[in-house]
């Protein structure tokens, strides 16, 4: 029998593994290609985390509002969920867009990179790659963050689940959960791979609790307050967020490799997601 002190570690588990899928962000020397895959790879996963938290945001959403149509339940009830979908949705989405526009001028260009590798100066080509390597820690911290509102989503399914009885449920969560987060972290570390500068430990560090810490912040609450509204919130945020930095992923992977290599790193990583997903339905969840 699982106690309530042991599901918090297990909670904490469950989002850190994010931790196994960061260090190929240290790993230096990499071909175009083999970057192109790792990025590829990642938009994989990415994919496949929008369809699984739209999924189950809509899900919840569509079965209150259908409540609500045909008088089961307060039309109060099916306007707020849906409210909390699309309103989650524009937050993540419109509001990195907004981020992005404000804090990422700076990043490279296609014909910045042009016009430095065409001339001899050995500063503009440091200049370069020093705005190279802050775009990509940008990159890896919305990816992080996108990551993050999705595992507080996670989290607050575990603790409900606990909370309403079902301990069999919850641990089959953690578990599936657990492997998710695993191939999560291949989606932060994927821009910082290759960088001519190694990452710092601190900063991965920072990534990977932004990321994975979450899913116990969720279970702790989860375990608490039950509140549907709230999961449709997060999901469809984590969503918006997640569409954001795929589209973002997707343009620089373009540049980076041909479009076969491209399509063969998002068909694995796709199939990573699935694959770690049918843990979770396996077990009944």
């Amino acid at each position: 029998m699982v106690n309530y002190p042991q599901l918090l570690i297990l909670g904490a588990f469950a989002g850190l593994t994010i931790f196994l899928g960061l260090p190929i962000a240290v790993l230096q020397g990499l071909s175009s290609k083999a970057k192109g895959f790792f990025n590829a790879f990642a938009i994989g996963i990415l994919i496949f985390l929008i369809i699984d938290v739209f999924g189950h945001a809509w899900q919840s959403a569509l079965d209150t509002t259908f409540s609500a149509f045909v008088g089961k339940s307060p039309v109060s009830d099916g306007a707020l969920d849906l409210l909390a979908m699309f309103g989650g949705l524009a937050l993540g989405l419109l509001g990195l867009t907004r981020y992005g526009c404000r804090y990422m001028r700076d990043a490279p260009q296609p014909s910045q990179a042009g016009r430095v590798r065409s001339s001899s100066g050995g500063n503009q080509k440091h200049e370069l790659q020093l705005l190279q390597q802050v775009s990509s820690y940008r990159l890896s911290m919305m990816i992080a963050i996108g990551i993050g509102a999705h595992n507080l989503s996670e989290g607050l399914a575990i603790g409900q689940s606990y909370a309403s009885g079902s301990l069999g449920l919850a641990l089959m969560l953690i578990i599936g959960f657990a492997a998710h987060n695993a191939t999560e972290g291949f989606g932060i570390a994927a821009p910082l791979t290759g960088l001519s500068k190694r990452p710092s430990n601190r900063f991965i560090l920072l990534a990977g609790l932004i990321g994975g810490g979450p899913t116990f912040i969720g279970t702790l609450l989860g375990s608490l307050w039950a509140s549907p509204l709230a999961y449709i919130f997060f999901l469809s945020l984590a969503g918006g967020a997640l569409i954001y930095v795929t589209m973002l992923m997707y343009n620089s992977g373009r540049r980076q490799v041909t479009y076969d290599i491209l399509m063969l790193g998002i068909f694995v990583g796709l199939t990573a997601g699935f694959i770690t997903d049918l843990i979770v339905t396996l077990g009944g969840a």
